[in-house]
């Protein structure tokens, strides 16, 4: 999982945020999972995906390296936060690679700042409360830190060695997931941006939720691996499980963002 780091802070929305720039070329912007890190989420494809364009990673508000606020987590904070950090290094406009919880900020991100977007790749997204069963939703009460995936407790401790940080940006994460509502029909249907939705077809989301999903967004098209959450990716939980990668996802995302 090593990444060579080229880590930089900025200011974004009286923010301190954290973020990585690799290789050059058009940007693709990369926004990681609830409860992870640049490292967790992508550090299996950084590397290779920066040979052929700029990909810049970015830790969201009390994840890894960056602060927290006092107001809660949000994806639409999420999306102002990315268009924030756009402006703040100077590109107009970008494509965006979305994992999980990033996959849902991308979908704010388009709802409000669709004129930054060129093409977006939705990892591993759900976007209505039905795409998983009840009791998922219901494992969100009383749920503790120690139920989160240790290698994510360790990611987040490898770059910001504070455990009451981690517990506050666990408990931000569940309460975020709590209040999950999702997107219209009309909402998706709105998402006029190229898209690649991708999932496992063991996925946290189910496989016709995907289906609907793809079938709504008008310029969108499916990608199904084998495995889990974020195996097709070299995610650092799917990787503990013991599910490594079938298939390499990078050569399919080159194709697709051109």
């Amino acid at each position: 999982m090593s990444v060579p780091v080229v880590g930089e802070y900025a200011i974004i929305n009286g923010m301190k945020m954290y973020f990585e720039r690799h290789g050059e070329g058009r940007p693709l912007l990369l926004i990681h999972g609830g409860g992870s890190t640049i490292d967790t989420s992508f550090g299996r494809i950084i590397q290779p995906l920066s040979q052929h364009r700029q990909v810049i990673a970015a830790e969201m508000q009390a994840h890894g390296r960056t602060d927290d606020r006092t107001t809660p987590l949000s994806f639409e904070q999420d999306a102002d936060d990315i268009a924030a950090l756009l402006q703040h290094l100077g590109l107009p406009t970008a494509d965006f690679l979305g994992f999980s919880n990033g996959a849902q900020t991308c979908v704010e991100l388009w709802l409000r700042h669709p004129g930054i977007i060129g093409k977006l790749v939705l990892a591993s997204g759900f976007y209505s409360r039905d795409a998983v069963a009840e009791p998922f939703w219901e494992g969100f009460n009383g749920v503790t830190l120690d139920m989160m995936p240790l290698v994510l407790r360790q990611g987040f401790l490898a770059v910001n060695n504070d455990p009451a940080k981690l517990q506050r940006s666990f408990d931000r994460d569940v309460e975020r997931m709590k209040k999950f509502n999702g997107w219209t029909d009309d909402q998706l249907r709105s998402i006029l941006a190229p898209t690649l939705l991708i999932t496992g077809n063991h996925d946290v989301g189910s496989l016709e939720h995907c289906v609907s999903t793809c079938r709504l967004i008008p310029n969108s098209q499916l990608a199904v691996f084998p495995g889990g959450h974020g195996t097709y990716m070299g995610t650092l939980e799917s990787v503990d499980n013991g599910q490594l990668p079938l298939f390499n996802v990078v050569p399919l995302l080159e194709e697709f963002l051109g």
